[in-house]
C-alpha cells in the first residue's frame, strides 16, 4: 500500500510520500513514490504515485524517455501545469489501457493506479491537482489545499485540524510528518523511509528533498511529542458524566 501527501499553501507546497510496496505479509520492498522533474530556473514539477507498482513505474518511464525528445510534448516543454496534468492523464490512459488488453486467462488483475502533480512552471503560478485512474484531475484551493492518495484515512484527522492556507511551509511540513506517522502506526503497508520536499513559490528549485529514516533525530522528536502530547492531553480531559 502507499500513503502520500501533498500540500498547496499561499507560500508555496509541501510533499510526503512513504516507500513501501508489499505484495503479500511476506513480500515487503521499498520503491520510491515522490519523482522530480526539474530544469533551473524554467520548472520544478513533483510526481507522487499510488497505486499498481507496474503501472506507476511504466508512466514514470515513459514520462522520463519523452522528455528527452524536444519535438514532441512532454513535461519539461509544455506552458503550464494544467498541460502537465493532461499530459499526464493521456500517459495514465495509455499505460492502463495497455496493459488491460494484454491481460490473458481471465485474470482480474487491478491496473489503476492515482498520481499526485504539484509545482511551477515560469510563467505560471504554483499548483497542485490529483490525476484519477481515467486520467482526468481536479486541482487543489484556497477552500481544499491539499490532497492524499493511497491509505489516507489515519493521517486525514490532524490536516483537517491543523492545516490552513497561510500555514508556513515549515509547520506544514510537520503537520504531513505527523500524519505519516500516524498512518505508519496504523497500517503495517505503509512503512519508512519517508521522502519529502518542501518547494518555495518562485523559486523554481528541486533543492529541500530530504529521505527520513527511523534514525532521523528531528522526525524521532516529533513522533514522540506528538504522541506524548495526545496522551498528557487526554489525561486532562474533564471526568465522563453522562
Amino acid at each position: 500500500m502507499t500513503y502520500c501527501v501533498a500540500m498547496r499553501l499561499s507560500s508555496g507546497l509541501v510533499f510526503a510520500s512513504d516507500s513501501r510496496t508489499n505484495a503479500g505479509v511476506d513480500h515487503i520492498s521499498t520503491f520510491r513514490k515522490l519523482h522530480v522533474f526539474h530544469q533551473d530556473g524554467d520548472r520544478t514539477l513533483v510526481l507522487q504515485t499510488a497505486g499498481n507498482l507496474a503501472t506507476t513505474q511504466s508512466i514514470i518511464s515513459l514520462l522520463r524517455h519523452r522528455s528527452r525528445n524536444a519535438d514532441c510534448p512532454n513535461l519539461l516543454n509544455v506552458s503550464s501545469l494544467y498541460e502537465a496534468a493532461s499530459l499526464i492523464g493521456e500517459t495514465v490512459r495509455e499505460v492502463i489501457q495497455r496493459d488491460s488488453e494484454a491481460q490473458q486467462n481471465g485474470s482480474t488483475t487491478d491496473f489503476s493506479c492515482n498520481l499526485l502533480l504539484g509545482g511551477q512552471i515560469n510563467g505560471d503560478d504554483i499548483g497542485l491537482f490529483h490525476i484519477y485512474p481515467q486520467g482526468n484531475f481536479i486541482e487543489a484551493t484556497r477552500d481544499t489545499p491539499y490532497f492524499q492518495i493511497g491509505e489516507s484515512k489515519y493521517g486525514k484527522p490532524i490536516i483537517d485540524r491543523v492545516l490552513h492556507y497561510d500555514m508556513s511551509l515549515e509547520q506544514a511540513m510537520q503537520c504531513a510528518l505527523i500524519s505519516l506517522d500516524s498512518t505508519l502506526r496504523s497500517n503495517l503497508s505503509v512503512g519508512l523511509p519517508l521522502d519529502v520536499m518542501i518547494y518555495p513559490c518562485d523559486s523554481f528549485s528541486d533543492a529541500r528533498q530530504y529521505r527520513i529514516t527511523e534514525d532521523h533525530p528531528y522526525f524521532t522528536t516529533i513522533r514522540k511529542g506528538w504522541g506524548e502530547g495526545l496522551v498528557s492531553t487526554f489525561k486532562q480531559l474533564p471526568p465522563l458524566v453522562l
